[in-house]
């Protein structure tokens, strides 16, 4: 019996995926999909999935914590939260999220709304922006979910993410400041965990040596080929020429944490340093996490710093 022939890799993105010229993806890491539960075991935290539009598809899992009392008219701070992965992997209905944002909701006592928008490849950005636009405007409509009109304190809402979650929250909250289109919804705060900025020059002490090549540079190529002015466009370059000014942000306060051993710390720090000269009238706080990777808090939840990282976003959300 003949072997069946290799499928030919058109292009890739090593070691995040590769894409077959038969169209296929084949995503090389990502946590694997989880379904939603009634009752974490360990965090007591119920869970949902729902759909916010059929056309595009835009979904999220909506985490609820236990009610103290079974009070069912208590009030929660909301975080509408955008997850990591490069625009290209993980879920919002990802075991790592999953267990991750069940935690941020036990800790936080907050109602926690995680964006599934479209990822690239198949949907090359500026598709998740979009998505991620619609489903906060979902989330601030009078019809969107019993538990958001019942438990919803929409006094205390906020928005937030990890890497390129982060980056979509930072453009969030200029389209808000842009366009007011939250039905008078006020974003309370947000929160950017390692966020995904780059360009075309090096920052602070980035390494000049192997700009080019930086990890940051192949993924906007690869999930926003058509963007334009490349590496320099506004979305992933907040402080780019022609870029919307940061004065704008639709929050007045932030929350930025950067890790010592992620190729992104230089940029987190000139984003929060670019933020304060902008003329922005707000507080932005920056938290330094010593010995750590990009997004540790995300795989290794239950270490001493990543619990730190969580007690910080949990006191940030009052």
């Amino acid at each position: 019996m003949a072997s069946a022939t290799p499928k030919e890799i058109a292009r890739e993105l090593p070691p995040l995926l590769r894409v077959y010229t038969d169209g296929t993806v084949e995503r090389l890491l990502g946590s694997p999909i989880v379904p939603p539960s009634l009752e974490d075991p360990e965090t007591l935290v119920s869970s949902k999935d729902v759909v916010i539009s059929e056309n595009p598809s835009v979904l999220a899992r909506l985490f609820l914590p236990k009610l103290k009392n079974n009070h069912q008219k208590e009030k929660l701070p909301i975080l509408v939260y955008f997850h990591g992965g490069a625009f290209c992997l993980e879920s919002a209905f990802s075991f790592l999220h999953h267990r991750y944002l069940n935690i941020v909701a036990s800790e936080a006592n907050a109602l926690v709304v995680s964006v599934e928008y479209r990822l690239a490849p198949e949907h090359p950005l500026p598709g998740a922006y979009e998505d991620s636009w619609e489903a906060l405007k979902w989330v601030t409509s009078p019809d969107s979910d019993p538990w958001l009109v019942n438990h919803g304190d929409f006094s205390r809402f906020y928005i937030g993410g990890d890497t390129s979650g982060a980056n979509i929250a930072h453009n969030v909250l200029l389209r808000v400041g842009d366009e007011e289109g939250l039905g008078g919804v006020r974003i309370a705060g947000a929160v950017l965990a390692f966020p995904l900025f780059w360009g075309s020059e090096p920052v602070l002490s980035e390494a000049v040596e192997g700009h080019e090549e930086s990890s940051a540079m192949q993924v906007w190529k690869f999930v926003y080929p058509d963007a334009p002015r490349g590496i320099d466009n506004p979305l992933i370059n907040p402080l780019s020429s022609g870029a919307p000014s940061l004065a704008n942000l639709a929050s007045r306060r932030m929350l930025v944490f950067v890790a010592e051993k992620d190729d992104l710390r230089e940029r987190g720090v000139w984003y929060c340093d670019a933020v304060k000269e902008s003329g922005w009238q707000g507080d932005i706080q920056l938290v330094r996490v010593q010995g750590e990777e990009h997004c540790f808090q995300i795989y290794h939840p239950h270490t001493h710093n990543s619990k730190a990282v969580i007690r910080s976003i949990a006191s940030f959300l009052v």
